[in-house]
């Protein structure tokens, strides 16, 4: 709507959000070499997987108010 205003924060009438995403854990397999004169960081394309992890953010946009809980990992074993 053109013109319209937000409404203010109401503690009685809150407004909660969640949003959840799943994200693959990895690892290096060699060490980065470290930059030196004339030349960038190196760092090699190989990782090792580690597993999934779970990501759950809440959050309450009018209050500027959020908590985010990371699994510790999601395998396939579990």
């Amino acid at each position: 709507m053109v013109g319209h205003e937000p409404l203010p924060y109401d503690p009685r009438d809150p407004v909660v959000c969640m949003d959840e995403s799943r994200k693959q854990l990895i690892a290096e397999v060699r060490p980065p070499l470290t930059a030196g004169r004339g030349r960038a960081r190196r760092v090699d394309y190989e990782y090792e997987r580690k597993g999934m992890c779970n990501l759950f953010l809440f959050f309450e946009p009018l209050r500027g108010w959020r908590h985010v809980w990371v699994t510790e990992q999601r395998r396939q074993v579990e």
